[in-house]
């Protein structure tokens, strides 16, 4: 499954053609493409759907949105266990 999920914009590479953003998703970070949401600003919430941004979310939506998503084990599905992945990465695993 691939979801549209909310994450918080942590910091915006103004140079990047496409302009593009880190974002957090409850605690993993990715970069998403912000084109389609050009003026955002960090701190406010997106919906990123296959890493571009679609639109902006208030942040009381993202952050219930992130809660259930987290309960119904989506995030993990979507992003896998952080925790692992860095542990292998660093070939601990």
């Amino acid at each position: 499954m691939c979801l549209a999920v909310p994450g918080k914009v942590v910091s915006i590479d103004d140079s990047a053609d496409p302009l593009t953003g880190l974002i957090d998703f409850g605690g993993v970070q990715k970069q998403a493409c912000l084109e389609y949401v050009s003026d955002v600003k960090v701190g406010e919430y997106v919906i990123v759907h296959v890493g571009f941004a679609l639109q902006r979310l208030d942040e009381e939506s993202a952050l219930a949105s992130l809660k259930l998503f987290e309960e119904l084990g989506l995030l993990e599905e979507e992003f896998g266990d952080a925790w692992e992945q860095a542990s292998k990465e660093a070939g601990t695993a």
